[in-house]
């Protein structure tokens, strides 16, 4: 429900969206604010933000029961009921959490075309999305707009690698996409995970990046080792295959301990090697073996 206890903007607000041309092309001394009930306003239905960081939400939600919003959201009328944001979802969540029943806001014409370019162009200029937020966020325009990877460059300002990269993203299995989501590993971590040539131990892997606290250049090396057997496998096709046993036995202690491990048998006698790529490796596989060395 709209308070009619309006009030004229003035040309102040071309800030807002300072950095979208075709806004600045709107005459914005007839935009007025108005006092908008909070019931009947829903979230942007493409806002490519999925969390929002609770400690932040209280902080604004306390200045904001203090001092009132000082920046009015914008908003369109929804084709179905009340309005959808546009822009400031942080602002309208926080003035619910401080108890507000109205909210400033600006109303424009928006299409589901500028819809989406705005919400997701809003969080990449103040850098709140995940890295798997923003890749949702791209692959959202691209099927939505029917736009290529290089459209989608153009418009947000980016190269198409850059684009691409983000997209590689959702290739991960559900698991690992909600470790990248939580944090619990970096971008850079996710693609090393992606490089890896037996898609079904990415979880596993992923899990001891986190467990050990493995870098990115760590995971690198260790991803290289794991790759290697199956080239070696392909240029030795025709070298004598061993026994089912023992293979089996390797690809047993490869998952146990994350890492190559060979056995070498020969008249009914044979060795274990168990790779590592560093002494905290090491240490790793000791402490899987559950061996302990007493401090002299």
């Amino acid at each position: 429900m709209v308070n009619k206890n309006s009030k004229g903007l003035g040309r102040g607000i071309d800030a807002l969206f300072s950095d979208y041309s075709d806004l600045d092309k709107i005459d914005v001394s007839s935009e007025r604010v108005q006092e908008i009930e909070l019931g009947d306003i829903r979230p942007n239905p493409y806002q490519p933000r999925k969390t929002f960081d609770e400690e932040a939400l209280d902080e604004l939600a306390r200045s904001i029961k203090q001092s009132g919003v000082f920046q009015p959201i914008i908003l369109r009328e929804s084709t179905v009921k009340g309005f959808e944001i546009i822009a400031g979802e942080r602002r309208f969540r926080a003035s619910k959490l401080a108890g507000k029943t109205t909210i400033p806001a600006i109303i424009r014409e928006f299409d589901e075309e500028k819809m989406m370019e705005v919400a997701v162009l809003e969080n990449l200029q103040r850098e709140d999305l995940t890295s798997l937020e923003e890749a949702e966020a791209y692959d959202m325009l691209m099927k939505k707009l029917k736009l290529t990877q290089e459209e989608v460059a153009t418009r947000l300002g980016k190269s198409r690698p850059y684009i691409a990269n983000y997209l590689r993203l959702l290739g991960l299995p559900e698991a690992v996409k909600q470790m990248l989501q939580d944090n619990e590993i970096s971008m850079g971590q996710a693609r090393t995970l992606l490089s890896l040539k037996e898609k079904k131990q990415i979880v596993k892997l992923a899990k001891r990046v986190v467990k050990d606290n493995l870098t990115v250049r760590q995971l690198e090396q260790l991803v290289s080792q794991m790759n290697q057997p199956k080239e070696k496998v392909a240029k030795a096709a025709k070298a004598i295959q061993k026994p089912y046993y023992i293979r089996e036995s390797e690809e047993r202690l490869m998952d146990k301990f994350g890492t190559t491990v060979t056995i070498n048998e020969k008249n009914k006698k044979g060795k274990i090697e168990i790779e590592y790529l560093s002494t905290e490796d090491l240490t790793r596989i000791l402490d899987v073996l559950e061996i302990q060395f007493d401090d002299e």
